[in-house]
């Protein structure tokens, strides 16, 4: 039996597409993060959509796809690099049914859809993640890794272990969608 994880409705905005937002986590620069809808951004968690290319104008589109779980006290940030002597940050593109654990620091360029990442993990800059891929708690994934599909990595670095089941997929959009269904406000005490 799956029990409800209850929130205080005063902490979360809920938005016309189902995505619900901690009063608690830092949105920076909300018109450069798109939302899939159906997303759960956590009490704690920092989303840098405030940083930008050189030049103005030049705002960094952060975007996640639908029901993604963003953990308490996890950073988002593009990643970045200085080109010719350029300091730029590039855009970071997050698919469906992607589920961030708890305090993870992620600066990848791409992460792929029904992806898990673990607790206390560093995705690098410039990391991708490519589709069905799960990154084991307190993993570290050095900057410009390529992690392939259907792959389990874990360790500092993050290693190759296994390769995941090709039923990945469906248990992780079951449990990104569960989670979201279990997701509720507290009832209204009478």
């Amino acid at each position: 039996m799956n029990l409800p994880i209850y929130y205080a409705r005063a902490e979360y905005i809920e938005t016309d597409t189902g995505n619900k937002v901690s009063r608690r986590a830092t949105i920076a620069g909300p018109q450069n993060i798109i939302l899939g809808g159906k997303t759960i951004i956590s009490s704690g968690a920092i989303i840098r959509g405030d940083l930008r290319r050189t030049g103005p104008g030049h705002a960094v589109v952060i975007s996640l796809g639908r029901y993604c779980l963003i953990g308490e006290g996890c950073v988002m940030r593009p990643p970045y690099k200085t080109y010719r002597g350029n300091f730029n940050y590039y855009p970071m593109k997050i698919g469906d049914h992607v589920h961030i654990g708890a305090n993870s620091i992620v600066e990848a360029a791409t992460i792929g859809n029904h992806v898990e990442i673990g607790k206390n993990c560093i995705i690098g800059k410039f990391a991708i993640i490519k589709d069905c891929a799960k990154i084991a708690d307190n993993t570290v994934v050095p900057p410009n890794t390529v992690i392939p599909a259907l792959a389990l990595f874990a360790g500092s670095p993050g290693q190759f272990v296994e390769d995941l089941p090709e039923s990945t997929q469906e248990m992780v959009e079951a449990h990104t969608k569960q989670y979201y269904t279990r997701f509720q406000p507290l009832p209204a005490e009478r």
